[in-house]
């Protein structure tokens, strides 16, 4: 009898522990949140090192055209 329910629990914790398809969904979708969280908080940030980043390189362009 505690045989038997024994193995019964334990095939059913086995079951459970080879389904995980389901969890790489849920972090996925938590990465992608995290994500664009920051970008959402760092935009500006961002635009504004682009900015510059792209000025230096027009400038440095300007000087080796001249």
């Amino acid at each position: 009898m505690m045989d038997e329910l024994y193995y019964k629990v334990r095939n059913k914790v086995l079951e459970i522990n080879s389904n995980n398809r389901g969890v790489a969904v849920v972090e996925i979708i938590l990465i992608l949140v995290v994500l664009i969280g920051l970008v959402i908080i760092f935009k500006s940030e961002a635009v504004s090192l682009v900015n510059k980043i792209w000025k230096a390189v027009t400038e440095g362009a300007g000087k080796i055209t001249k």
